[in-house]
């Protein structure tokens, strides 16, 4: 098995442990290139008991399917180390990037992956950040089929388009969906859209949520009604985590997303991203694709500098002794 030290060159530093940064940490640890992990610890789905739709893995808790990642990775030799990167910096040179740590390591890479994912932007109403993954949800493919034929709420919220589009599509899993606008004002279409889906509107602002031991009761209005409910959706906004990449100058799309090709390359040579912080559409399937897409792109690179390397060292060598 090989082992890592901080004044080794590794091919790759993969920023992030979760599906995408383990996934491709396993393709290129069997391609045998020297890897490194590097996360903090804090995965986005840690409230969830459950992750579902992954092939083999439905229902699984997702602390467990990063316990398994990370013992499949021992196999290749790749390093995994707990901790905050505080920053990455292009040296100018070969081999190319510097990756700084909170607890002083310095590692030095040939490329880089950051699969860092995002954060959740959630609504500053009592109750939504204490139920967060368990009976406050966003994804109506991750957690519906669960409470299927119960009381479902929507909350209409910034993502106007997410919202409406949540309160019509859960109607696929329960007779009972309630849509609360909130500070959305509903045009008469709209209205007549939820009306023939079968969605009841409940209008005025949503001023807290009425728990017990730990679930959702209900929905409490600012008038002071109650509206029972065992479930409510709602679209957060999503903040990626690419401080690392913009810093490094990777371009941004119009989403507010730094934007990437098919592979996963990002507009700065020897970088990629993969998951969440590029793609907040990826589910934890999605993102375990992505980074194995990066990390087979990330060899080829590796193989093209290799080459090119070879190459120089062969002809300084024939002009050297006059071939």
């Amino acid at each position: 098995m090989r082992t890592h030290t901080e004044t080794q060159v590794l091919d790759t530093v993969i920023v992030g442990g979760g599906a995408a940064g383990l996934s491709a940490a396993l393709v290129l640890g069997r391609a045998r290139r020297s890897v490194a992990v590097i996360d903090y610890g804090a995965p986005r789905n840690a409230p969830a008991a459950h992750m579902h739709g992954f092939l083999s893995r439905d229902g699984m808790a997702p602390g467990e399917l990063l316990i398994v990642g990370r013992s499949e990775l021992q196999t290749y030799g790749v390093q995994f180390t707990q901790d905050d990167v505080v920053d990455i910096s292009w040296r100018g040179i070969e081999p190319g990037f510097v990756v700084e740590l909170s607890g002083g390591t310095t590692l030095t890479a040939r490329t880089v992956l950051v699969a860092t994912g995002l954060r959740d932007s959630l609504p500053e109403i009592p109750g939504i950040q204490e139920l967060w993954g368990q009976s406050v949800l966003h994804c109506p493919y991750c957690h519906a089929y669960e409470i299927s034929d119960q009381p479902i709420g929507v909350l209409g919220g910034d993502v106007r388009e997410m919202s409406l589009h949540q309160a019509l599509l859960l109607r696929q899993w329960s007779s009972d969906v309630t849509f609360f606008p909130h500070h959305i004002s509903l045009s008469p279409d709209e209205r007549a859209r939820l009306a023939a889906r079968g969605v009841t509107v409940a209008d005025g602002q949503v001023s807290g949520l009425i728990r017990e031991r730990g679930e959702l009761r209900a929905v409490e209005l600012d008038s002071g009604q109650l509206v029972p409910r065992s479930a409510l959706f709602l679209a957060p906004r999503f903040i990626p985590n690419d401080t690392h990449l913009t810093h490094l100058g990777c371009k941004t799309g119009s989403t507010g997303f730094v934007t990437v090709d098919p592979s996963g390359a990002t507009s700065v040579p020897g970088i990629w991203g993969a998951g969440n912080v590029v793609d907040p559409r990826a589910q934890v399937i999605g993102a375990a694709a992505a980074g194995s897409t990066a990390a087979i792109a990330i060899n080829g690179y590796l193989v093209e500098q290799d080459v090119e390397s070879a190459l120089r060292s062969t002809q300084s060598g024939g002009a050297l002794y006059g071939i």
